[in-house]
């Protein structure tokens, strides 16, 4: 009688009517919109991550950038105070040096005086020693006696 494409026709749309009657649409679409919004939270919460970890790496590049600035100004400074200690040391040395020369100039001066005067005192002695013998062998008597001492006090006089 009927062929078996009527009996399969009429067994599916049964099949649809049961589930249009028990609404398993309605429990298929629920299931599809709890699972949207799920997907669309757990999106929603990987944006919100992705923007603080975003957020995070731009301030600590920032630290970073300021860390760095930083450690520039505290090198450019410590070179700075090295070139300006070592500009000062260089001077104290040189004031130093340049009194120790004085010092030895001096000294030199000095020790220049004092051997001219020692050269001058011996040769005052020794002039003195050969006046007196000379007038002592020509000169006798009073006079003679007179003439020596009165020569001795010039010539001291003049050489000293």
């Amino acid at each position: 009688m009927f062929e078996a494409e009527f009996w399969v026709a009429v067994a599916t749309i049964l099949f649809l009517v049961v589930l249009v009657y028990f609404e398993v649409h309605k429990q298929i679409f629920d299931a599809l919109d709890a699972r949207r919004a799920r997907i669309q939270a757990e999106l929603d919460e990987a944006r919100r991550l992705k923007e603080e970890a975003q957020k995070l790496v731009a301030e600590y590049k920032a630290k970073q950038q300021e860390a760095e600035g930083e450690a520039k100004a505290l090198i450019e400074g410590a070179r700075a105070e090295a070139e300006r200690y070592a500009h000062e040391m260089r001077e104290k040395m040189d004031e130093f040096v340049a009194r120790r020369t004085k010092m030895a100039e001096a000294k030199i001066a000095q020790a220049e005086t004092q051997a001219l005067a020692d050269v001058r005192a011996a040769a005052a002695d020794a002039a003195v020693t050969a006046a007196s013998d000379i007038l002592a062998q020509n000169a006798k008597g009073k006079v003679g006696d007179d003439l020596i001492a009165r020569g001795i006090a010039d010539v001291k006089a003049k050489l000293n």
